[in-house]
């Protein structure tokens, strides 16, 4: 008995610890407000499933142009759809915790673990998916260290993340959240700008 509340006490501390920890790896620059950024945070932190549309613009050294964009998220399920920029006809990328699927008009249906790679394997240009679940949101990706640059709202206004620089120049409100409208994601010699037509919070099952 001691010996399973002893194993109980460290689990505990071992995940309070990582919570404490979830955060530290930002880095506001510019003197933002810190307290107003922990705020918005908090408020949009909760959103774990949603549907987007919107336009998807693309231009790399194979290939630009631009499409439409349709994102159902659940949690880390998600089926994301593409038409028109990648000059391949209707693509389909569904991803959760037993793998990633992508489709493809024309070609066999393809599987891999990765999302990032199994996309630039096919298409030749690297789409940060794992990650857009966060940026997408106006929030960094809590894996790895980020560099924040707050608008006068405290929102991000630019964010330097593992090879990559997102620069938000539009929000819009949804309930009571300010999420992004327009967004741009440079870096890996491709340059992305989603514009969200139709943001549609939902609610977890």
């Amino acid at each position: 008995m001691r010996l399973f509340r002893n194993l109980s006490l460290l689990i505990l501390i071992t995940t309070l610890a990582a919570c404490s920890n979830l955060h530290q790896r930002e880095t506001l620059e510019l003197g933002g407000d810190t307290q107003a950024w922990k705020v918005h945070r908090q408020s949009v932190e909760p959103l774990q499933a949603w549907l987007i549309q919107g336009k998807l613009g693309v231009r790399s050294p194979q290939e630009s142009g631009s499409g439409t964009l349709y994102w159902e998220q659940e949690q880390d399920s998600y089926d994301i759809r593409l038409a028109g920029p990648l000059g391949r006809g209707a693509t389909q990328l569904q991803g959760d915790n037993d793998g990633i699927v992508l489709d493809i008009a024309g070609q066999p249906t393809m599987r891999a673990a990765s999302a990032e790679e199994l996309l630039e394997q096919q298409i030749g240009w690297r789409l940060p998916v794992e990650h857009l679940l966060w940026w997408v949101r106006g929030l960094p990706a809590p894996d790895s260290p980020s560099r924040l640059q707050l608008d006068t709202d405290s929102r991000l206004a630019r964010l330097n993340q593992s090879g990559w620089t997102i620069e938000y120049s539009r929000y819009q409100t949804v309930g009571d959240m300010q999420l992004p409208q327009r967004m741009q994601l440079s870096g890996h010699d491709v340059l992305l700008t989603l514009v969200v037509t139709h943001w549609e919070p939902r609610a977890l099952p």
